[in-house]
């Protein structure tokens, strides 16, 4: 079951939401549906073209690399800010999010894949992942995240 929940406080101006998506093929689109959504709902549609591509990328990475269900959640960041992350059940952080390999390698020209993460670092103001241990319900896994609208940094310079 695929479900949108906000999540505010109180004590900020800033707002949240979680998107439970299935290990379905068609995870990404849904979650580009509700990314639109979402920004054009909150007036940061000027962050739609960057978000929507770093998006695809992360929940395609999770549907991918991992056998059952992905959780997106966007959040804002004030109101210059947005901030991109989807869970997964697989505990694997592939590079650069495992911090130990830097940028991406380039990709042969033949290749199928393995362009998806480098864009999400090349388009994004910030980027990190981290392993997440298990939670009352079972699940760990990992948590790969993004961030636009902060003032331009260096690819391997990821925040964590």
């Amino acid at each position: 079951m695929v479900t949108v929940s906000p999540q505010k406080s109180d004590a900020s101006p800033s707002w949240a939401y979680a998107l439970q998506l299935p290990h379905d093929p068609l995870a990404p689109r849904i979650a580009r549906v509700t990314l639109r959504a979402v920004l054009a709902g909150h007036g940061m549609s000027q962050f739609t073209d960057n978000a929507e591509l770093l998006t695809s990328e992360l929940v395609t990475n999770a549907y991918r690399h991992s056998t059952g269900p992905a959780t997106l959640r966007l959040r804002a960041l004030g109101s210059a800010g947005l901030r991109v992350s989807v869970w997964d059940a697989d505990p694997h952080i592939p590079p650069p999010f495992d911090k130990g390999s830097g940028v991406p390698h380039a990709v042969p020209a033949e290749a199928d894949g393995g362009r998806g993460l480098f864009l999400v670092c090349r388009y994004a103001d910030a980027w990190g992942g981290y392993p997440l241990g298990d939670d009352l319900f079972g699940r760990g896994g990992k948590l790969l995240w993004c961030e636009l609208g902060l003032p331009a940094a260096d690819c391997g310079a990821a925040v964590a």
